[in-house]
């Protein structure tokens, strides 16, 4: 089906990466290891937008700037918040539907410089309580 994130116990010590959006107006940071591995999900959204997903727990992501050029969109289920700079349009993260109480960032987004290291793992939506019971660990403090 597809390779398994580990779990955080098991991760590197974090650093700080910063990102945001296109016009620069939305920015964050994010801590994680400098070795990333993000998700590939196959689902509608992410597949349109080239998504790979980088799930935190939501203390260790800090909105910098941006709030109030943010604008929402939800869809099916309506969990998941779809959040992007109302003036470029980029999503550089959201809450996710598989993690609501973490963040989901976009590691497209991230600023060059921090990240050493980047490895795709498919999440298979066809599948989705499996793919979704298999990362279950990320967005866990």
């Amino acid at each position: 089906m597809h390779a398994s994130v580990p779990p955080l116990a098991e991760s590197p010590a974090l650093v700080t990466h910063r990102g945001g959006c296109h016009c620069r107006r939305v920015r964050f940071e994010v801590d994680a290891p400098a070795a990333l591995q993000v998700l590939d999900c196959n689902c509608s959204i992410c597949r349109m937008s080239g998504f790979w997903h980088l799930i935190v727990p939501a203390a260790r992501f800090r909105l910098l700037a941006g709030a109030a050029d943010l604008a929402e969109y939800r869809f099916n289920t309506g969990v998941a918040r779809h959040r992007f700079c109302r003036h470029c349009g980029i999503k550089a993260f959201y809450v996710p539907r598989s993690h609501p109480d973490g963040i989901d960032v976009n590691a497209r987004c991230l600023d060059p410089g921090s990240v050493a290291a980047l490895e795709i793992v498919p999440f298979d939506d066809r599948n989705r309580a499996a793919a979704t019971a298999a990362i279950a660990h990320l967005a866990r403090a």
